[in-house]
């Protein structure tokens, strides 16, 4: 299932999904299947997961890994493949843009040491993780916004470039001529990358990057470049990156409780589960018409993936092994 049709499975026309009575009562659940889960007997590093089907950004940053290079240079170089991979119109070139026709990037990064660097809101620049990890490295700063965003990745180097593809404007295109200008959350699709990489020395370190949400309100920004919401790493617990409705993972800041929860002697899969259940079971939660899923890792390399609707998956790049794993998820139809 290609990531892009994740929202579409839980989109508000409720295909293929119960509604009844059942899931009104329904409570958080443990995973039933769990193999992706790696024992400690298992465990070999390097190690990289990353959210949705990106078999060539884990290859890359395993390649990274590989040479010895450190999580942070994977994790970047990681995202941006998917960043220049114009097909995916979720990350990068090529994104699908908001309701003005702009596509606008967000992205955050951050280090074993807790150090962390975000743009929201960025333009005309393809490798928006890169230029967060310039926020991060060479300046006092933790985000830039828009045009300040934008200047600062020129002056660096970076080139500006028209990031609106012919494909992604035919595709606006066609939403405008039937689409109600207002806020309706989850109609259109959107997604993101997370990816979180383990190197030799057993240092953790992270990135997400987003066009957001298709055909959002102009200025919108969802969870990716918020640290604590779309991204968290603690190097002395564990990381975690979130995909899906951003707005949900904000109210929950969803990264970080999944490593807190960790940090409390859950696992990852557990904690991932949890961290589920604290936007589902939310009074008046409307989570039968969103997406919201979590990857996370802990410190010994074990990993976990959880998501509200099914097709959810994670990439796992470990022991010459890189694969797709389907996500375990809440609603069971």
């Amino acid at each position: 299932m290609k990531r892009r049709n994740f929202i579409k499975k839980a989109s508000l026309s409720g295909v293929g999904l119960a509604i009844g009575s059942t899931l009104i009562g329904c409570e958080n659940k443990p995973s039933e299947d769990k193999k992706h889960v790696s024992s400690s007997e298992q465990i070999k590093l390097p190690l990289v997961i990353a959210t949705w089907h990106v078999i060539d950004s884990t290859a890359k940053a395993m390649e990274i890994l590989q040479a010895g290079g450190s999580a942070l240079d994977a994790v970047e170089q990681g995202c941006r493949v998917e960043e220049a991979n114009e097909k995916g119109q979720s990350v990068g070139k090529g994104g699908l843009p908001d309701r003005d026709g702009n596509v606008t990037l967000d992205a955050c990064i951050m280090d074993k040491h807790g150090n962390c660097g975000s743009v929201v809101y960025l333009q005309n620049i393809t490798h928006a993780v890169s230029v967060a990890r310039k926020v991060m490295e060479d300046t006092p700063h933790v985000m830039l916004a828009g045009e300040g965003a934008k200047q600062f990745a020129i002056s660096k180097g970076f080139q500006p470039e028209d990031l609106l593809t012919e494909a992604s404007k035919k595709a606006w295109e066609k939403w405008k001529v039937e689409a109600k200008y207002k806020p309706i959350i989850n109609i259109e699709n959107h997604d993101t990358i997370g990816m979180l990489a383990i190197d030799k020395n057993g240092d953790i370190s992270g990135a997400c990057t987003t066009s957001g949400l298709a055909y959002k309100m102009g200025g919108r920004v969802g969870d990716s470049p918020i640290i604590g919401s779309g991204l968290f790493v603690d190097n002395e617990i564990g990381g975690c990156v979130a995909t899906g409705l951003g707005e949900e993972v904000v109210k929950t800041v969803g990264s970080f409780l999944v490593v807190e929860l960790m940090r409390q002697g859950k696992s990852p899969q557990e904690a991932c589960e949890e961290a589920i259940g604290r936007i589902v079971n939310k009074p008046n939660s409307d989570y039968k018409n969103f997406q919201v899923g979590y990857i996370a890792v802990n410190k010994k390399g074990e990993t976990g993936s959880y998501s509200i609707h099914q097709w959810f998956s994670m990439t796992k790049f470990q022991d010459g092994v890189n694969e797709q794993i389907q996500s375990d998820y809440f609603i069971k139809t």
